[in-house]
């Protein structure tokens, strides 16, 4: 039974409506962000049946749940809340010291008619509160005590903002805490530690703390403090058991199923994109079935050995070359002789198989698809950070990618004594075009019956720029059919969010915590694996999951008009 949108039948004080985030999250809308703080802390205090996660924003609280089920349950939990007024301490004050001197502060001079000079006495002048966390650990949303510095978003994000960017969009000020993606516009900077896991509270400006901006003319780095909690650099430690890095390809990295639960830091779950693919391959050696693997893609990784080791690769299907040089299996490698050839053998995907030590993994291009994954039986041993051992390439954290000459260690993540027969493995995508399910909203009445039409009928391109934050897309632009700007709430992966320039960008494991740009749908939480599949250059069509119609408080909704 699909879920639909869900209101109070009276404007009584509390969760207004509930919206499905497609099947397994839903958005609660509020009057204010004093209900927003007060739901939230109810959550943390009386978790939901099911509940995994609570995202707060603007005007919205976003709640994960572990299941269908239990996310089409919450509507009702939530609309029965009695938010009770709650005093919140005052935070702590923090000084951030900045240099003026942003891409685009002279367009926000414009866009208020301060010019320059009144823009950062505005924004120096006042002191901000960090309302919530999101989009980054470490990137707060500040609320400062007037709206002299409202200005919209970009029309089209960055695909890069430096770390310690100052910015503003809508009513909110905030520190890009790393290297990432965005659409705030740009007003300065500073070199102020925004996120650091070697602190007690990694936040340097929490929720509830107050900011104060300080003008300065230059910058002073602080000699002696800790780097940043960036991915841990590739430690080139030899080890007697594992794997050395021979030839990373062009991406690999260490991938677990995750850290889920802290989205109140800024921090997403990350972790595989295809999960069922890691599990699988994990399952084949006898792991647990989130121990620590290699995620790669598009071919080229190549490993050798140290010590006798059993692997597994899962994912999309490629040829295994195995090659034993002169040596490796004992014989000496002078009475070898120079021109003996290697031994040279192919080995099946998704089946146990031995590399004894000195032997050589190379995975090939794919046939069909794009990422495989390489699993070592004990799991591969790295640093835990929340949990997870995964890399996130967002917030950085995490292990680094894969580097040539890395040795990794193998760890004790076994879950059986022996290892799991061969499996047979689900189709991959191919040159043909790829159907995603998708359940509409929570922002499809942004949208004209048009738009929804031609998201859902025309073929989209995987674009180059696509990455494990995102996929995107490029087709006939959407066009929204409602001004303004939309407050910012949580995110899910496989959202499809539409910025102003009107091409979609699929949301995957490594997205922002929270975002300003309307989602006119879901991809289903079951064809994630599906959709990290498709290789750049690869086409997707879109189609409304079966059981899913418009939202009930929306009687013109532009899904009307669109069939299944």
């Amino acid at each position: 039974m699909a879920m639909e949108t869900v209101s109070k039948p009276t404007a009584a004080p509390g969760v207004l409506a509930v919206r499905p985030v497609g099947t397994t999250a839903v958005l609660a809308e509020l009057s204010g962000l004093h209900d927003v703080l007060a739901l939230q802390a109810l959550l943390m205090e009386q978790p939901l049946p099911g509940q995994v996660d609570v995202l707060a924003a603007a005007e919205t609280v976003m709640v994960k749940a572990d299941s269908p089920a239990a996310a089409r349950r919450m509507a009702g939990l939530l609309l029965d809340m009695d938010l009770t007024v709650q005093a919140h301490a005052e935070g702590k004050l923090v000084v951030i010291e900045t240099v003026y001197d942003g891409e685009d502060v002279a367009e926000v001079a414009r866009l208020t008619g301060l010019g320059v000079d009144g823009v950062i006495a505005a924004h120096s002048g006042q002191v901000w509160t960090v309302a919530f966390a999101g989009f980054a650990p470490g990137f707060g949303y500040m609320v400062g005590e007037n709206e002299l510095l409202e200005v919209p978003r970009r029309s089209s994000p960055r695909t890069a903002v430096p770390a310690g960017s100052v910015a503003l969009a809508g009513n909110y000020s905030a520190v890009y805490p790393r290297k990432s993606p965005g659409g705030w516009q740009l007003i300065g900077r500073t070199s102020a530690r925004m996120w650091d896991l070697g602190r007690e509270q990694p936040a340097l400006a929490a929720p509830g703390d107050r900011v104060q901006f300080r003008a300065v003319r230059e910058l002073v780095q602080v000699s002696g403090t800790p780097a940043a909690p960036e991915a841990a650099a590739a430690r080139n430690v030899e080890v007697q058991s594992g794997l050395r890095i021979l030839s990373p390809g062009l991406q690999s990295l260490v991938q677990d199923l995750g850290r889920p639960g802290h989205g109140g830091l800024g921090v997403s779950a990350a972790g595989a994109l295809d999960r069922s693919s890691l599990r699988r391959a994990n399952r084949i050696v006898g792991n647990q079935p989130s121990a620590a693997v290699v995620e790669t893609v598009s071919g080229g990784l190549r490993v050798q050995a140290a010590g006798d080791q059993v692997l597994a690769v899962a994912g999309a299907p490629s040829a295994l070359t195995v090659v034993t040089p002169s040596g490796a299996d004992g014989t000496d490698e002078e009475q070898a002789g120079s021109g003996e050839p290697h031994q040279v053998r192919t080995v099946p995907m998704a089946t146990a198989f031995a590399l004894l030590d000195g032997e050589i993994l190379t995975l090939g291009a794919p046939e069909r698809g794009f990422r495989s994954y390489l699993a070592i039986r004990g799991g591969l041993e790295a640093d835990a950070v929340l949990g997870s051992r995964s890399t996130d390439t967002m917030s950085g954290i995490g292990p680094a990618p894969l580097a040539l000459g890395q040795d990794l260690a193998v760890g004790s993540s076994t879950e059986s004594n022996v290892v799991g027969n061969p499996e047979l493995q689900p189709d991959f995508p191919d040159d043909g075009v790829t159907v995603l399910d998708i359940v509409p909203g929570p922002r499809d009445d942004w949208f004209d019956a048009a738009a929804v039409a031609s998201l859902c009928t025309q073929e989209w391109e995987v674009t180059p720029s696509s990455n494990r934050v995102g996929m995107r897309l490029a087709g006939e632009p959407l066009r929204r059919s409602r001004d303004g700007e939309l407050p910012s709430e949580g995110t899910v992966a496989g959202a499809l969010q539409i910025p102003p320039e009107g091409q979609p960008v699929l949301f995957l494991a490594d997205h922002p915590i929270t975002g300003g740009y309307p989602v006119i749908g879901v991809v289903v939480d079951h064809q994630l694996d599906l959709a990290a599949q498709v290789p750049i250059g690869g086409r997707l069509r879109f189609r409304l999951a079966s059981g899913y119609g418009p939202p009930s408080n929306l009687p013109h909704s532009p899904l009307d008009k669109v069939s299944n």
